[in-house]
């Protein structure tokens, strides 16, 4: 297709994107106008610009609305677990295991892992920083140490690679126009990758300031005078009565997940159980979830349960919507990049709808060097630049759609490509490496303070995006 203004118009908007990310600003704003601008400019029509707002919104939160769902599921769950005492009965057999600093700190990394996995690090970093960084800092292991720990292996190796919700995979895929649960499966290398060698290189530098177990180490942490932000937007751990009940689902609720993941493990290398789909993982999950929420709530109390589900997923829903809620119009910019979601936006047969990103990569491909190396840098580079808002998510449309559009005329993979722009994405801006992301959290349950968090992890999570991003291309 021919270059219009309507796609130039597109490119602009990106830079424009881009720029605003730089700045550390919001790009809710930008993404609106641009949209606007784009569909004004493609139709000819005033009134069909607005309309493309709303359209492009409308098709971004149909494509993403599961994912708003699977946290609403996954939050109200937490919240009934809380109230019987269960979330932190999980917790308590971790602290006997945390008799120095040395073994403390991989407990942390184990524990905020996998919270992580299923909860995200948002419930996760009050929940351990509550629980376990007072052990840990008794043990020996430094306020700064378990701090690392905790955003090294929630904020970035989790959280990066969403295998068991599959947010991220799913909003990259989705631009991309790539298989989700290969993305998914790729990211989930590149993250234990990455983590991997982040956590270790982390760990040698922190080894020698480790020191032997005191109640000296605790007193003086709780002494300290520091002052910091706990809520950030975050769930917070708050004191409840525990209930007769909270041991079995501190039980019940690991062992239905990990049954989940050993299905969903034999689906996909075994030819016993037919294979596990695109989000056929995350559906299995949410509906575990969505029983258990009942049970839970039922045992708290059965003549209040049928109001607690329904208040626990008003919660629940609240929040998915307080953490995704801007991606939507971000979204919908992006997926203009792509002719399939773009044909939905203005009505048009897919033969005939533009494909603007996937049109400037075509007529600009005599200047992009055919080299692997360069594409995927730069796609990790985009993506590093997109996590500077301190979501890690907002950038992720941008990295999929560029993926998508890269992938082909650079021989590799497209979902190699996008799993290495999400890498960049999340383990900067989903709370590694920007200091305004929920890092601060992090830092204020450690009372540590948040710059000096960002300086002791920028070597080591640098090394390990390059390790990984390397790798990838090499092998994935």
């Amino acid at each position: 297709m021919e270059l219009t203004a309507a796609h130039w118009m597109y490119l602009v908007g990106t830079g424009i994107i881009i720029v605003t990310m730089l700045f550390r600003q919001n790009v809710v704003v930008p993404s609106i106008i641009v949209t606007f601008l784009v569909g004004w400019i493609f139709t000819g029509s005033f009134s069909s610009g607005l309309q493309t707002i709303f359209n492009a919104s409308l098709v971004a939160a149909g494509e993403l609305f599961n994912i708003f769902l699977i946290i609403a599921i996954m939050t109200a769950l937490l919240h009934s677990l809380k109230s019987l005492g269960s979330d932190k009965q999980m917790i308590t057999p971790f602290q006997k295991l945390m008799k120095n600093g040395h073994i403390s700190f991989w407990v942390l990394i184990f524990v905020t892992y996998v919270i992580s996995l299923f909860f995200w690090p948002t419930p996760a970093v009050p929940l351990v920083g509550a629980l376990l960084i007072p052990v840990a800092i008794r043990a020996g292991l430094p306020p700064i140490g378990a701090a690392i720990a905790i955003s090294l292996a929630g904020q970035g190796m989790a959280l990066s690679s969403d295998y068991i919700i599959q947010i991220a995979p799913t909003l990259t895929a989705t631009a991309a126009g790539a298989d989700v649960s290969i993305v998914a499966d790729r990211a989930m290398i590149l993250s234990v990758i990455t983590g991997v060698t982040a956590i270790v290189i982390a760990y040698l530098t922190l080894r020698k300031y480790i020191s032997p177990p005191s109640e000296d180490h605790l007193h003086t942490w709780e002494n300290s005078n520091a002052d910091f932000d706990q809520e950030n937007g975050e769930i917070t751990i708050e004191e409840t009565k525990k209930s007769k009940y909270s041991l079995l689902f501190s039980i019940l609720v690991p062992v239905t997940f990990l049954i989940i993941i050993g299905y969903m493990f034999l689906a996909k290398f075994s030819n016993f159980i037919p294979s596990v789909e695109g989000g056929t993982g995350a559906a299995l999950i949410g509906g575990a979830s969505a029983i258990l929420l009942i049970a839970a709530s039922t045992f708290k109390s059965p003549r209040l349960a049928l109001t607690a589900v329904s208040d626990n997923i008003v919660k629940g829903f609240l929040f998915a919507f307080k953490a995704m809620g801007p991606v939507i119009p971000i979204a919908g910019f992006f997926f203009l990049g792509s002719g399939e979601l773009t044909s939905k936006i203005f009505g048009l047969n897919p033969e005939e709808s533009p494909s603007f990103l996937f049109d400037l990569v075509v007529s600009g491909q005599h200047f992009i060097p055919e080299n692997a190396f360069i594409a995927g840098f730069g796609i990790l580079l985009i993506g590093v630049i997109t996590g500077l808002d301190g979501s890690g998510f907002s950038g992720l449309p941008l990295v999929g759609s560029l993926s998508g559009a890269l992938g082909g005329s650079v021989g590799v993979d497209v979902e190699t490509l996008s799993a290495i722009g999400q890498m960049g994405s999340i383990w900067v801006g989903g709370g590694t490496l920007i200091a305004w992301s929920s890092l601060i959290a992090v830092a204020g349950f450690a009372k540590v303070p948040v710059m000096e968090l960002v300086r002791r992890s920028f070597i080591p999570v640098t090394i390990g995006l390059i390790v990984s991003t390397i790798i990838g291309l090499l092998i994935l």
